[in-house]
């Protein structure tokens, strides 16, 4: 028969409750230590970042940009009509290359017709009138002198006998109021022979101020004659220049106005580069800067010649003005790249260009630790930037190995490991 031992079911028990009270602690020891544990540091792919060595030196700040090739200002020749005309016929299409006297299109205005035969008509109107005016003038002129001579013979025939009466007064062979008389009668031609001469002299600027009136209508018919024959001479609308035709924008058919572009004609040989900078990198530049324009076919030198000083959709425009020779395919609106160079700084401490921050502020960077497989995270104060690279002021040395990838991914961790 069994016995009953209550003494071993109440050690049996005890034992059982220590056990739980020890694994409840071993449990809470456990969790405390690894709620303090840090978290693993998350690891990356090395062929995923983009690294640099921070280097001493020579730091040549640039600015770059997009931009178009476009015709210089005075190498481009607007083409306007002159008047109300038709389109009756096009030479050439746009694209082509031109010469000074190529024919572009061909125009009619009867109206200039009519007008220019007016012109033609006024002018012999004018040259007409102009030859009466003379013919009459000339002839007025010859009857002034006509009398002027006969007042002239006059007075020296009275001056003859005046000098006669006075000797043979002297000799008391006729009486003083003979004497007197002829005296008078010389003096009064003499007076009338001065009138005479004057009103001679004024009459032959008068004449010339007639005619030069009579002239400047002939001049004023023959300036709208000419005028006229140049409108119709303009119906043929020719290039003027050599060049590319670059816009015709008209159909035969077409009615134009005065004033309205007929065609744009443009020089190959004569363009210049049109970039689009950010307004954040062109307070720094200036006129005269050397700048490098890639056409994607060749890089052409140049210098910075117009800076526009408006803002248009973030972007300042900059002209630069090349010099060397164009390569093969150049053209209007050909898009290009520009780089300008803004200036030197010298035995400076820099950096490849982050994908994020901005110059002359404190941007944080990974810094791979000695052993290459870690990055740490640490401020880093820059200055002045270029397009490639960046000034550093503090927090690396030369030498530091930096990651220039966007790592916005990791801002919640100041240590990564790599693979």
């Amino acid at each position: 028969m069994d016995i009953s031992r209550p003494d071993l079911k109440q050690k049996k028990t005890q034992r059982q409750r220590v056990y739980v009270i020890a694994a409840v602690v071993v449990l809470a020891i456990i969790t405390v230590i690894v709620l303090r544990l840090k978290p693993a540091s998350p690891t990356v792919e090395r062929a995923t970042i983009w690294t640099d060595t921070v280097k001493r030196g020579a730091l040549l700040r640039q600015v770059r940009g997009p931009g178009t090739l476009v015709p210089r200002e005075d190498k481009i020749r607007l083409i306007p009509a002159e008047t109300e005309a038709t389109v009756v016929r096009i030479r050439v299409l746009p694209g082509a290359k031109v010469e000074p006297d190529t024919v572009l299109m061909e125009l009619v205005d009867p109206q200039v017709q009519q007008e220019l035969l007016d012109a033609q008509l006024q002018v012999k109107g004018a040259q007409a009138d102009y030859v009466n005016t003379r013919a009459k003038l000339q002839s007025d002129l010859m009857t002034q002198k006509a009398a002027a001579a006969t007042v002239g013979a006059d007075h020296s025939q009275a001056q003859l006998q005046a000098k006669t009466d006075k000797s043979l007064y002297d000799l008391g062979v006729i009486s003083g109021l003979t004497y007197s008389a002829s005296k008078g009668k010389a003096d009064e031609l003499t007076t009338r022979n001065g009138i005479e001469g004057q009103r001679l002299t004024l009459n032959e600027k008068a004449i010339e101020t007639q005619l030069a009136v009579q002239q400047t209508k002939v001049q004023q018919a023959q300036a709208l004659l000419g005028l006229k024959q140049k409108q119709l001479e303009a119906l043929t609308v020719r290039a003027g220049i050599s060049g590319v035709l670059s816009e015709l924008p008209h159909q035969v058919g077409e009615h134009v106005a005065p004033g309205t572009t007929l065609a744009k004609v443009v020089q190959l040989d004569q363009l210049k580069a049109s970039l689009k900078i950010p307004e954040t990198q062109a307070r720094d530049i200036q006129i005269g800067q050397p700048a490098e324009v890639d056409t994607h076919n060749g890089v052409i030198e140049g210098k910075v010649s117009r800076i526009d000083p408006a803002v248009l959709n973030g972007t300042v425009t900059v002209d630069v003005e090349l010099a060397g020779a164009l390569p093969q395919g150049a053209r209007p609106d050909l898009s290009v790249d520009g780089t300008i160079n803004l200036d030197r700084l010298t035995d400076v401490l820099y950096v490849g260009r982050p994908a994020s921050g901005n110059e002359n502020s404190t941007i944080t960077l990974f810094k791979l630790g000695t052993d290459g497989k870690t990055a740490i995270r640490v401020p880093v104060k820059v200055g002045r930037a270029s397009v490639n690279s960046i000034q550093v002021v503090e927090g690396l040395q030369d030498g530091d190995t930096v990651i220039l990838s966007d790592m916005s991914r990791w801002d919640n961790t100041d240590k990564i490991r790599l693979e």
